[in-house]
């Protein structure tokens, strides 16, 4: 747009001289005067009065009596002023113009605030990322980096930018599984996490799932070993462990009872069915 350059330098000349003078506004005098010596210049001599009331020296040159002021540096010591005076006014002109023009108005805007408007819109594109992912984390619960990564299409360092960004936060957790690191919403309960972390897979997932086919009436062991085709040895273990957990209970009261799941059991069967889903959609 035509002026907006025009607006953006004078806006940055106008800063500059307000700090320029005030800096030297509050610089101590003799720091001022040392710069000017050191520049080559030469400082007012003073000569003590005689009887004949000369005031020049033997050079010609005029001579500073003591009390007397150099009328040269009035103008030296003003510039700090002038300069600070400028750069307000410059801003005021500016803002003077955007009340009363408002073609000047909408330069102004566009010149020194669309910066900030571009800045913003970087942050609202940050929030909407973010929260793809945590809606995504809230419904797949234990997903790896890769897999998330995939799953929204987001480059590798975007990705690993936004989750340390919510797990600095704590919106997210995160732990290592082997060779891949997993997350999840910190919002989850700590037993909810706990079955994410250790997933039933392999064949105590496959006993929980033929367990859950047959309801409240429950599966004896011998009709659980015939419909995964396993021994009675193998069996024997998985079901110690998954009596351990919690999983599986007693159907009856009877010396060889028929197994179902329980409450917990039903649990960890949904969550593991969960990860092994995103597991899959992941390869």
């Amino acid at each position: 747009m035509e002026g907006v350059r025009t607006v953006r330098l004078v806006a940055a000349l106008a800063v500059a001289a307000m700090l320029a003078g005030g800096w030297m506004m509050n610089a101590p005098v003799d720091d001022i005067t040392d710069t000017v010596r050191d520049d080559g210049g030469t400082a007012p001599t003073f000569a003590e009065e005689d009887s004949s009331g000369d005031s020049e020296g033997s050079d010609g040159e005029p001579v500073l009596r003591r009390g007397e002021k150099d009328d040269s540096d009035d103008s030296g010591m003003d510039l700090p002023a002038r300069l600070f005076a400028g750069g307000v006014g410059a801003l005021g002109s500016l803002a003077l113009g955007s009340i009363l023009f408002e073609a000047m108005r909408v330069t102004v805007l566009v010149a020194l605030v669309s910066p900030m408007l571009a800045r913003m819109k970087k942050n609202r594109e940050d929030m909407l990322t973010r929260g793809r992912l945590l809606g995504y984390l809230e419904a797949n619960a234990g997903i790896h980096f890769s897999a998330l990564r995939d799953a929204l299409g987001l480059a590798n360092g975007v990705t690993a930018y936004h989750l340390h960004t919510l797990e600095s936060q704590g919106q997210v957790i995160s732990w290592r599984d082997g060779k891949l690191r997993r997350y999840a919403v910190s919002s989850l309960t700590r037993e909810e996490v706990s079955r994410i972390r250790n997933p039933i897979a392999g064949t105590r997932l496959a006993i929980l799932e033929v367990l859950a086919e047959s309801g409240n009436i429950g599966l004896s062991g011998t009709e659980i070993r015939v419909k995964l085709a396993i021994s009675r040895q193998l069996l024997s273990h998985h079901l110690s462990e998954l009596r351990n957990g919690e999983m599986v209970e007693a159907a009856s009261e009877a010396l060889r009872p028929k197994w179902r799941l329980s409450d917990t059991g039903k649990d960890v069967l949904i969550t593991s069915r969960e990860v092994a889903r995103v597991e899959a959609a992941a390869v």
